[in-house]
């Protein structure tokens, strides 16, 4: 299943496949728009109160719930999911 059709079965409000992997949590989802909008796993950390080990381990999870291998692929789901 690709991301897009992951993100269409998806409830408004929460990205990620709907069925095995579940949808994003909200932190998850702040942490992708952030990471989308080219911030650094630093930068997030600081701006969420979290440490970038944390970031990184969220962002982990969010592509693998995707299936994208990318931050520049995570941006471009994003961007369509929004679209929609």
């Amino acid at each position: 299943m690709n991301a897009q059709a992951t993100l269409s079965r998806t409830a408004p409000g929460a990205l990620g496949p709907a069925a095995a992997r579940g949808p994003l949590t909200a932190r998850e989802l702040r942490i992708a728009e952030l990471a989308g909008r080219g911030l650094s796993n630093r930068e997030i950390g600081e701006l969420l109160d979290l440490s970038p080990r944390t970031v990184v381990v969220c962002l982990y999870r969010v592509f693998a719930r995707l299936g994208v291998t990318s931050r520049a692929q995570l941006t471009e789901v994003l961007r369509d999911h929004q679209a929609a």
